[in-house]
């Protein structure tokens, strides 16, 4: 009877000690977990996530070792973007979302878990954070506002002869619709006239780019997401028509003469950098709103050639 209270009791002490070791060994390894959302694929963000991965992996975050990544690419398709939203919603210690309708849907699936944004254009508008300086719920991040005054005045440098400048977007978009605004100001105080034209998804794009080009002398592309998914389509209707345009990020450089904008890789690295802050304790309401301190040119060579215009103009206005 003896023998049989010695071996329970030693069998409870074995135990114990197994679970605490077990518990040990899964605190010690112990993985943060971060849901990323992408509206849609293509280059500008797709650049942006793998800044935000190297700022977390800079900081000692590492897939594989102490990282748990949950990516998700809504393919530009509204109803994905709802059903992978859900999927993240409330399993991450924070989540990532990529583009302003991957954000709005994030926040509209999940108010509570830190979320960063970036390639958005103006998140106060999009109904994302309170201002820029105190963005006051779970989300902050980087924007991707573009100097559009700079654009316009580099465009009509390139091409000095425009009378009149065409501007193309999805009118869904709110980035779109700022950048578009902004630009008709500055191009219509300049004596232009502006046409514009605007698609709801991609199945309009080529039809209404091709009536465009026959009403104008240059086109201006704001930042975009439907654009930069059919950009090699608007690209041939340009090289036929031989009008050239500009772009607003490198995920458009097959469709434009060349890109003037945000330099998609460093804005995700600040949005990134923001992550490991809220990962260390800080909270995303007290985190300012990043704004991009670096701008990228790209030239398509082979557009150039096409509408008879020399990149080495383009170069010179660089310097």
């Amino acid at each position: 009877m003896g023998f049989k209270k010695i071996m329970l009791s030693s069998v409870a002490f074995i135990s114990a000690i197994t679970l605490a070791a077990c518990s040990s060994s899964s605190s010690d390894t112990a993985e943060t977990k971060v849901g990323i959302i992408q509206y849609a694929e293509h280059e500008a963000l797709s650049a942006a996530r793998e800044g935000f991965v190297e700022a977390l992996e800079a900081a000692g975050y590492k897939e594989g070792e102490n990282l748990a990544l949950d990516f998700q690419n809504a393919q530009g398709d509204q109803a994905n973007l709802q059903t992978m939203v859900e999927q993240l919603a409330g399993k991450n210690d924070i989540n990532f979302a990529i583009a302003t309708p991957a954000a709005q849907a994030m926040l509209n699936a999940d108010s509570e878990t830190p979320t960063l944004f970036t390639a958005v254009t103006d998140p106060v508008e999009a109904g994302l954070v309170e201002s820029l300086e105190a963005p006051g719920g779970n989300m902050t991040g980087s924007i991707d506002a573009t100097d559009v005054e700079g654009q316009i005045e580099m465009l009509l440098q390139v091409v000095p002869t425009a009378k009149t400048v065409g501007i193309f977007y999805n009118s869904s978009e709110v980035n779109s619709e700022v950048q578009a605004e902004q630009a008709k100001k500055f191009l219509e105080d300049k004596g232009i006239k502006v046409e514009i034209q605007t698609v709801t998804s991609t199945n309009d794009v080529q039809q209404a780019m091709t009536s465009l080009v026959g009403k104008v002398d240059a086109i201006y592309l704001p930042t975009d997401n439907t654009v930069a998914s059919t950009a090699s389509t608007i690209g041939e209707i340009l090289k036929k028509a031989k009008v050239p345009a500009m772009g607003s990020d490198a995920a458009v450089i097959d469709a434009v003469l060349f890109t003037y904008g945000v330099d998609y890789r460093a804005i995700g690295v600040q949005a990134g950098e923001l992550a490991v802050k809220i990962l260390k304790g800080e909270k995303p309401a007290d985190l300012a709103v990043q704004q991009p301190n670096s701008a990228a040119v790209a030239i398509n060579e082979e557009m150039a050639q096409a509408v008879g215009i020399a990149p080495e103009t383009i170069e010179a206005l660089q310097e």
